[in-house]
């Protein structure tokens, strides 16, 4: 069956009007109360779901804090034994966006704690569980998973009963009707956070159960933080009212390949983000991401003619030199109006596009992924849209679904002293 997207030419793209840094904390476009109309400008049948659940994240993540706090009592009851134990492993885990939840967490959530937090996917634990579990310490599995029906979501924590000797679950899902969720609901070492029921996301690509997960989770092993929640919904707000102009203009000027750059917990959005224009385009954009000093090792070959690059810029004063330092590389490289600068602060004075959410301003790098990745899922969009593509539905072909196929689990042998096939 033919791609959904047909490929553009490969030409020149259109170079969009110069943009210089722009603060939406002063927005010179006037905001409108209707966020998902705002968004569904050009939108017809077959997007309405990716539409809707962009523009509801800001009430979503008020949603899920207000929740988290309601259950503080009973999440600090279960996690306090957990944390006071110092030789404790906090092991950050989901498939596809889900996995990259703990991408971006993990290096925050390790410097707040004072303590271990790594990031390995489902599928790194279910294929190499020995490895995944190679020491066995007292181990907080945190699952991050949107429709909680991935057999690797299931598998993982399984294996992780059976590899280690002392494991308890955090699992936070969008759906309450998921084999995640009734797997561990009411069970002894696990604990259950559901998302707010609208993150369960109707469209093909992960946005509102992102971001609600990766927010959660921030709040749950990090603390309460109101002023993070406002500032957030305040920003996101003020992306999909006043920024979707410069949006669309990007994705109407031609380009064929999209590179995303960001440092530390940045990379793992960095990483989401070229997913999210992946899926929504059925993979007529080529995209690619990496860090501000990883790219020059080899990666920067994706470089050409047809590549827009945006750069998520840190708020961590030593690693934002290295951001800038691309920044300035990128624009030599590409020309200035093909490098997008996004950043919570002001960026020294640079033909070019430098969005500031200010906003955003004294947010750590967690906290500001959960913002920045708006633009990435409008940019997503708006290129899905101008291709003809349906978001809601990428691959009416079925070549890749919403919630993964085609998984076989296999057992892993008695001789491991761990899963074997049921009598």
């Amino acid at each position: 069956m033919p791609s959904p997207v047909s490929r553009r030419s490969a030409t020149v793209p259109r170079q969009p009007q110069p943009s210089r840094e722009h603060s939406l904390s002063n927005p010179t476009a006037t905001s409108t109360p209707a966020a998902s109309a705002t968004i569904g400008h050009a939108a017809g049948p077959g997007s309405e779901a990716t539409v809707r659940e962009i523009a509801q994240q800001p009430d979503v993540w008020r949603e899920a804090s207000a929740n988290i706090a309601a259950q503080r009592t009973d999440i600090d009851a279960f996690l306090a034994p957990l944390l006071s134990q110092s030789d404790l492993r906090i092991v950050l885990t989901g498939a596809g966006t889900s996995a990259f939840v703990g991408d971006i967490a993990a290096p925050a959530l390790s410097r707040l704690l004072g303590r271990r937090v790594d990031a390995v996917a489902t599928t790194d634990i279910v294929s190499n569980p020995r490895e995944s579990f190679a020491e066995d310490v007292p181990t907080l599995l945190v699952s991050f998973a949107r429709s909680g029906n991935s057999p690797e979501s299931s598998a993982a924590t399984v294996l992780a009963d059976q590899v280690l000797t002392d494991v308890s679950h955090l699992i936070l899902t969008c759906n309450e009707d998921g084999n995640l969720f009734t797997d561990h609901q009411g069970r002894a070492h696990s604990k259950v956070v559901l998302m707010p029921r609208r993150s369960n996301d109707e469209g093909f690509a992960m946005t509102s159960s992102f971001t609600s997960m990766l927010l959660s989770s921030l709040l749950i092993l990090g603390g309460a933080n109101d002023d993070a929640v406002a500032a957030l919904s305040t920003a996101a707000t003020q992306i999909i009212d006043c920024r979707q102009p410069e949006i669309r203009a990007l994705a109407e000027a031609g380009y064929e390949r999209i590179v995303y750059i960001g440092s530390g917990p940045l990379t793992g959005l960095a990483r989401e983000s070229a997913l999210k224009v992946l899926e929504l385009t059925a993979g007529a954009i080529v995209t690619y991401y990496d860090s501000s000093l990883g790219f020059r090792h080899g990666p920067k070959a994706v470089l050409d003619e047809t590549t827009l690059a945006l750069v998520y810029v840190s708020s961590d004063p030593y690693t934002r030199e290295y951001d800038l330092d691309i920044i300035a590389e990128l624009r030599t490289a590409l020309s200035p109006e093909r490098v997008v600068a996004i950043s919570s602060l002001p960026l020294p004075a640079a033909d070019g596009h430098s969005w500031i959410l200010s906003d955003l301003a004294g947010l750590d790098d967690a906290f500001l992924a959960v913002g920045y990745i708006v633009i990435a899922q409008l940019l997503g969009l708006s290129f899905s849209l101008t291709l003809g593509a349906t978001p809601d539905n990428p691959f009416p072909g079925g070549t890749v679904n919403r919630v993964v196929k085609g998984v076989h689990i296999h057992p892993l042998s008695a001789s491991a002293g761990t899963l074997t096939n049921a009598s």
